[in-house]
Protein backbone atom coordinates (compact mmCIF):
# COMPACT_ATOMS: atom_id res chain seq x y z
CA UNK A 1 0.00 0.00 0.00
CA UNK A 2 1.16 4.03 -1.06
CA UNK A 3 0.68 6.49 0.13
CA UNK A 4 0.34 9.99 -1.66
CA UNK A 5 1.52 13.03 -0.21
CA UNK A 6 0.88 16.45 -1.30
CA UNK A 7 1.93 19.89 -0.09
CA UNK A 8 0.44 22.73 -0.64
CA UNK A 9 1.76 25.05 1.66
CA UNK A 10 4.80 27.41 0.74
CA UNK A 11 7.55 27.98 2.70
CA UNK A 12 8.28 31.55 2.29
CA UNK A 13 11.96 32.94 4.09
CA UNK A 14 11.97 37.37 4.69
CA UNK A 15 15.62 37.52 4.62
CA UNK A 16 16.68 41.22 6.00
CA UNK A 17 19.86 42.79 5.37
CA UNK A 18 22.00 43.54 8.64
CA UNK A 19 21.41 47.20 9.79
CA UNK A 20 24.40 49.14 9.23
CA UNK A 21 25.68 51.56 11.96
CA UNK A 22 27.23 55.11 11.85
CA UNK A 23 30.65 56.45 13.52
CA UNK A 24 30.35 59.64 14.50
CA UNK A 25 32.93 61.58 15.78
CA UNK A 26 31.84 64.65 18.45
CA UNK A 27 33.78 67.62 18.48
CA UNK A 28 36.17 69.22 21.44
CA UNK A 29 38.18 71.85 21.97
CA UNK A 30 41.47 69.94 22.72
CA UNK A 31 41.62 66.84 20.07
CA UNK A 32 44.19 68.43 17.30
CA UNK A 33 42.34 68.79 14.03
CA UNK A 34 45.45 67.10 12.79
CA UNK A 35 44.86 64.29 14.62
CA UNK A 36 41.77 63.70 13.19
CA UNK A 37 42.32 63.78 9.95
CA UNK A 38 44.92 61.17 11.05
CA UNK A 39 42.64 58.59 12.51
CA UNK A 40 40.35 59.46 9.39
CA UNK A 41 43.04 58.19 7.18
CA UNK A 42 44.35 55.48 9.51
CA UNK A 43 41.68 53.63 10.81
CA UNK A 44 38.50 54.65 8.70
CA UNK A 45 40.74 54.65 5.26
CA UNK A 46 39.93 57.97 3.99
CA UNK A 47 41.80 60.58 1.17
CA UNK A 48 43.60 63.06 2.68
CA UNK A 49 41.02 65.99 1.08
CA UNK A 50 37.96 63.46 2.16
CA UNK A 51 39.30 63.12 6.31
CA UNK A 52 40.01 66.71 5.82
CA UNK A 53 36.64 67.61 4.67
CA UNK A 54 34.98 65.93 7.46
CA UNK A 55 37.64 67.25 9.90
CA UNK A 56 36.11 70.54 9.12
CA UNK A 57 32.31 69.29 9.45
CA UNK A 58 33.13 67.85 12.67
CA UNK A 59 34.30 71.38 13.83
CA UNK A 60 31.39 73.05 12.35
CA UNK A 61 28.89 71.42 12.87
CA UNK A 62 29.58 69.76 16.61
CA UNK A 63 29.83 66.07 15.17
CA UNK A 64 30.53 64.30 11.87
CA UNK A 65 30.02 60.96 10.35
CA UNK A 66 33.19 59.24 9.35
CA UNK A 67 31.85 55.75 7.93
CA UNK A 68 29.04 53.33 8.14
CA UNK A 69 29.50 49.96 8.75
CA UNK A 70 27.73 46.87 9.96
CA UNK A 71 27.64 46.73 14.19
CA UNK A 72 30.96 44.73 14.51
CA UNK A 73 32.84 46.79 12.22
CA UNK A 74 31.94 49.72 13.28
CA UNK A 75 32.56 49.27 17.05
CA UNK A 76 35.82 47.89 16.57
CA UNK A 77 36.81 51.30 14.51
CA UNK A 78 35.21 53.56 17.17
CA UNK A 79 36.72 50.77 19.92
CA UNK A 80 40.01 51.65 17.79
CA UNK A 81 40.11 54.97 17.29
CA UNK A 82 39.51 56.28 20.97
CA UNK A 83 42.22 54.17 21.99
CA UNK A 84 44.55 55.80 19.92
CA UNK A 85 43.26 58.76 20.97
CA UNK A 86 43.72 57.84 24.80
CA UNK A 87 47.30 56.39 24.20
CA UNK A 88 48.16 59.85 22.61
CA UNK A 89 46.39 61.97 25.34
CA UNK A 90 43.15 63.02 23.32
CA UNK A 91 39.83 62.91 24.42
CA UNK A 92 37.97 62.73 21.30
CA UNK A 93 34.52 61.22 21.89
CA UNK A 94 33.51 58.15 18.98
CA UNK A 95 29.49 57.11 19.00
CA UNK A 96 28.35 54.32 17.33
CA UNK A 97 24.31 54.74 16.16
CA UNK A 98 22.00 52.82 14.28
CA UNK A 99 21.53 54.63 10.81
CA UNK A 100 18.12 55.26 9.88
Amino acid sequence: MSTDVQLDEKITQKIEKPSKYKVVFLNDETTPMEWVVSLLISVFKHSQASAEEITMTIHTEGSGIVGVYSYEIAEVKATEATTLSRNNGFPLLVKVEENG
